[in-house]
């Protein structure tokens, strides 16, 4: 009888757990239907919700110097590895321990699977709560009444010049190592938060609390995806790729702590994180804004019209010809089948979260640079 009601318990733990699962699944799906039906609810949720979860896990995670998030995924995955193969042992070894009432196949397998299928609940659960209705909240530039238009390559142009000025203007300023590459006044890290804090006090939309950004401990992993950054909602921590150039730090940890702010539209981050750059009080943030919107907005030229292309690219200072360079030195030894696939799911996530360009919708930064700016020029 004993023996009986241990298996029974085992049995009814599983099936508690796989309830549970089952209600997670089933209110992430309703929460993520809800905010792409009802848009209304996604601006409601995401103002006056989603805040609670950077004030609370945010501001608890953001205690630890390293990404919490990171660690708890090779936890995660080291468990569901080492519990796998637990599994198959018990279930290998059944036929001899059959006689000491050890718990059937069956029941060995639900026991495992549950756990998974909770796991795999909680963590669509966190994204839907702290990344996934915010994809369908107003965009930054609603919010604050930027207003894209069609525009023409002599428009771009001007945009371009103007950029390769600002970068010229800074190429000089900014400390640089022996290789000419530059090397960063003080930590990106609080920079970006300080930052982001100025930008808000011109547009109210990034009002709100922002935990350090910190770089992967094992940067290589987005390398290899072709990722500069990565906002991680499981423990809402902004992320970066702490093995690339120094110029492109700067940008990156602002656009992954604009998305702290709900914003997670690829176009808006990055305008976001131009915005933050180029207004703050360092030079060397200002240069990495500069020069990120200079790449973006000649790549832009560089399809629109080759032959201005040609001309504003002689412009550019020789100081700052080293930092592109090993810009592209850096990111061409990652290209491979592993990017390639990388961009592709990410392409398939974009656009599942209603950016339907996908990863072009990065290049969308230049409609905003262009309409914010162009009168200013």
């Amino acid at each position: 009888m004993t023996r009986s009601t241990g298996s029974g318990r085992e049995l009814s733990g599983s099936m508690r757990r796989c309830i549970a699962a089952v209600i997670l699944l089933l209110l992430s799906a309703a929460l993520m239907i809800l905010s792409a039906k009802a848009p209304a609810f996604a601006e409601w949720y995401s103002e006056s919700i989603y805040p609670l979860a950077v004030n609370s896990i945010g501001r608890i995670c953001g205690l630890v110097p390293f990404s919490v998030s990171e660690v708890g995924i090779y936890i995660l995955l080291t468990a569901f590895f080492v519990t796998l193969v637990r599994m198959v042992i018990k279930i290998a070894g059944y036929k001899e321990r059959r006689r000491e009432s050890a718990d059937s196949p069956a029941r060995i397998f639900v026991s495992w699977i549950s756990g998974v299928l909770l796991a795999a609940g909680i963590l669509a659960f966190l994204y839907t709560a702290c990344c996934g209705i915010n994809y369908h909240r107003s965009s930054f530039s609603k919010e604050e009444g930027i207003i894209t238009y069609q525009y023409g390559a002599d428009n771009l142009k001007e945009i371009c010049v103007w950029l390769t000025e600002e970068v010229n203007a800074r190429a000089d300023d900014v400390a640089r190592d022996g290789d000419g590459l530059l090397t960063l006044d003080e930590s990106e890290r609080d920079g970006g938060v300080e930052a982001m804090r100025q930008l808000s006090g011109e547009f109210s939309s990034l009002a709100g609390y922002y935990p350090k950004p910190k770089p992967l401990i094992i940067s290589e992993i987005l390398s290899y995806q072709g990722l500069t950054g990565i906002y991680l909602p499981f423990t809402v921590e902004a992320n970066y790729n702490g093995d690339m150039p120094a110029y492109d730090k700067p940008f990156t940890v602002c656009h992954e702590l604009s998305h702290l702010r709900g914003f997670m539209e690829e176009q808006e981050a990055n305008f976001i994180a131009f915005l933050a750059c180029i207004g703050f009080d360092r030079t060397d943030f200002q240069y990495s804004g500069y020069l990120s919107g200079w790449v973006y907005c000649m790549n832009a030229l560089y399809r629109a019209d080759y032959e201005s292309w040609q001309e504003v690219r002689g412009m550019l200072d020789e100081e700052a010809e080293p930092d592109l360079t090993a810009n592209n030195e850096f990111w061409d030894r990652y290209e491979g089948t592993i990017s390639e696939t990388a961009e592709r799911i990410n392409d398939t996530y974009l656009k599942a979260n209603g950016q339907a360009d996908g990863v072009q919708s990065y290049d969308r930064m230049v409609d905003l640079i262009v309409a914010y700016f162009s009168d200013m020029i």
